[in-house]
């Protein structure tokens, strides 16, 4: 089916799993098909990257681009691991 496969790690909240979980339980009863979580979370994906111009999608993309943002300078000054650059000249963080 997948011929050019990736693995991603994907961290969500509860709450969001939570939903799709019972999207996927509904949509199990509704197409009398084993729907699993995997199946939602990749055709989700899917029809949100058909919407790349959709206002609110953009808006979450903002808001969650910021919140990563704020959550990183917050570890950086409270005294998370300094900032550095690799020899490739990208920010690199030291691990403890």
């Amino acid at each position: 089916m997948f011929e050019n496969k990736a693995k991603v790690l994907l961290i969500l909240s509860q709450d969001i799993l939570d939903r799709a979980r019972v999207l996927a339980g509904k949509t199990t009863t509704v197409l009398k098909l084993p729907v699993s979580l995997q199946i939602v979370l990749r055709a989700l994906i899917e029809e949100g990257l058909k919407r790349d111009d959709h206002p609110p999608l953009l808006a979450n993309i903002e808001g969650q681009a910021k919140a990563v943002r704020q959550k990183r300078g917050a570890a950086r000054g409270a005294g998370g691991p300094p900032a550095s650059r690799g020899a490739s000249g990208k920010r690199t963080t030291t691990k403890r």
